[in-house]
């Protein structure tokens, strides 16, 4: 075992602390990672603080991990030394079911293993990305192009990943009209992607507050959700709508505005159960649907795909000693669009 610095909460609720935690031995398929950036996730804030149910304590978060290579398990033939990488959402899964086989390990039957407060396959508890090290299997680590910067790429592995795979899954290209519910850490990831792939994209968001940074980012029109009249013109206007908050909505109103076979995504979680009239779906043939993340793959697929097209986050990098500060900015939605931690504030 190696001990390494990490920001930990010591108890729910509590903020988090300098501490120190434990990496295992390297094994022959092991990747030794040293840790550059790590993004701050709004689940991550929800996770430590127990709204999504209890927790190990004490907990270090982060699943947007970018880094290089420290050092190689004997058997390790995809990395080394010095190489960029990343580690997402996920460090483990069963690697036997059909979707881990088909790489999607994100749904992993038997249940993937979060990178964070999951119970990994030698039964400890996963740390995150707060620290100054991981350990991570060979088969969870990605390779992060040289053409993205470390600090932009970490938010890729989870904010990235979560808009890119319903966008190829749903099939947007030229053509394609797209709408995005929110313009935060999810929704401008999922502005940029979609105008890359062709798409005709539009915002939909409470105010015209971030209409300017919505248009540069790609977006074709900007929508305030908070005007009635301006959402009854442009009913049954899109073919795939990705919803990106994570706060209860009027399902019904962002149905409506689908063409017909147009489907809504969900990918922000809300605490609160949704509900919806099932005649807007039955009107025009809609569907509501849910995305999560991406597997491995899809992620890999994913980062080349923004390192060809020049996206990456928009972002504040802070030192690690300001991250309770910045949860409490997240919370107030007082960050455009990601906070990013300086690991080497950390050391």
């Amino acid at each position: 075992m190696t001990t390494v610095t990490a920001y930990a909460a010591p108890a729910e609720g509590a903020p988090l602390e300098k501490t120190t935690i434990e990496r295992r031995a390297l094994g022959p398929l092991d990747v030794r990672i040293d840790i550059a950036y790590a993004g701050i996730c709004h689940s991550d804030i929800h996770t430590v603080r127990g709204d999504w149910g209890p927790q190990h304590y004490p907990l270090a978060p982060g699943h947007e991990i970018a880094g290089t290579v420290a050092e190689v398990g004997a058997e390790v033939t995809r990395f080394a030394v010095g190489d960029r990488v990343g580690v997402g959402c996920l460090i483990n899964s069963c690697g036997e079911c059909a979707e881990c086989l088909a790489g999607q390990q994100q749904y992993c039957r038997v249940g993937a293993t979060g990178t964070y407060g999951a119970i990994d396959r030698d039964g400890t508890v996963t740390q995150g990305g707060y620290s100054t090290q991981v350990v991570v299997t060979e088969g969870f680590v990605l390779r992060i192009p040289d053409a993205l910067p470390l600090d932009g790429a970490a938010p890729l592995l989870c904010a990235g990943i979560t808009t890119y795979s319903p966008l190829r899954h749903w099939k947007v290209g030229p053509g394609s009209r797209v709408a995005v519910i929110g313009l935060g850490g999810l929704g401008h990831m999922a502005v940029q992607i979609a105008h890359a792939m062709g798409a005709e994209v539009t915002v939909l968001s409470q105010t015209l507050s971030k209409k300017d940074v919505g248009l540069r980012l790609g977006a074709d029109h900007y929508y305030a959700t908070s005007d009635g009249e301006s959402l009854r013109e442009i009913r049954r206007s899109f073919d795939v709508i990705i919803n990106t908050v994570s706060a209860p909505l009027n399902l019904d109103t962002y149905l409506r505005l689908l063409d017909t076979n147009g489907t809504l995504v969900c990918v922000g979680a809300p605490p609160e159960a949704q509900s919806f009239n099932v005649s807007s779906l039955i009107a025009a043939r809609r569907s509501l649907a849910g995305s999560n993340i991406g597997g491995i793959p899809e992620t890999q697929d994913m980062l080349d795909f923004c390192a060809e097209h020049g996206i990456t986050a928009e972002l504040e990098t802070i030192d690690a000693s300001a991250i309770n500060e910045a949860y409490e900015r997240v919370l107030a939605s007082d960050v455009r669009f990601r906070f990013v931690i300086d690991i080497a504030s950390m050391r």
